[in-house]
């Protein structure tokens, strides 16, 4: 856990007592952005039951796509690692980049030049209004934690990212990461 202010690049680790909630029980956000209006950012170990290529049939690969949180779930958003690129994309922290010119990524993906490990797809955001975030920091509703995987974190696992980010904590959060999802069931 670090006291950071918060700030774009930085991770939002759920806390283990946001139990029961769809889209951020057990979530690992990556803040895109975070200023006086509000903040933004993308759940990264949410993986849906598609590819890229079901949602749009005219790109040839397979990458997963995630549900990035339930803001505008009817809209496509991506990060990545290669601006030199992926022209107009937004630097969030670390040599991670958010968004581009759609078309030219399109093209590079069918080319072979864009990778698993370069790009990474959501549906939808997660928004906060300004200030909501900081209430739910109050609220002890998430753990901020500095994304030591820098532009890496695109090709990373999300298999067990949220139980390896809340082991990194210690103390009273190891009992949690072999905790059920739904507690209920235990």
């Amino acid at each position: 856990m670090i006291s950071e202010k918060l700030k774009k690049g930085l991770l939002l680790v759920a806390e283990p007592s946001i139990i029961g909630d769809l889209s951020f029980n057990r979530s690992v956000i990556l803040l895109a952005d975070h200023n006086e209006e509000g903040s933004v950012g993308f759940i990264l170990n949410k993986p849906l039951g598609y590819s890229i290529q079901d949602l749009i049939p005219e790109i040839e690969a397979n990458f997963k796509i995630y549900n990035g949180g339930p803001v505008e779930q009817d809209n496509l958003y991506f990060i990545h690692n290669i601006p030199d690129l992926i022209p107009n994309s937004i630097e969030i922290s670390n040599g991670i980049y958010w968004g581009g010119d759609f078309e030219s990524t399109k093209d590079l993906i069918n080319e072979g030049k864009i990778k698993k490990n370069n790009i990474r797809f959501f549906l939808g955001y997660t928004g906060w209004d300004s200030q909501q975030l900081e209430k739910e920091m109050a609220a002890n509703s998430w753990i901020v934690s500095k994304n030591v995987y820098e532009n890496k974190i695109i090709g990373k696992s999300t298999t067990h990212f949220w139980k390896e980010k809340i082991l990194e904590l210690g103390g009273d959060y190891v009992i949690w990461s072999n905790a059920p999802e739904n507690p209920i069931l235990n």
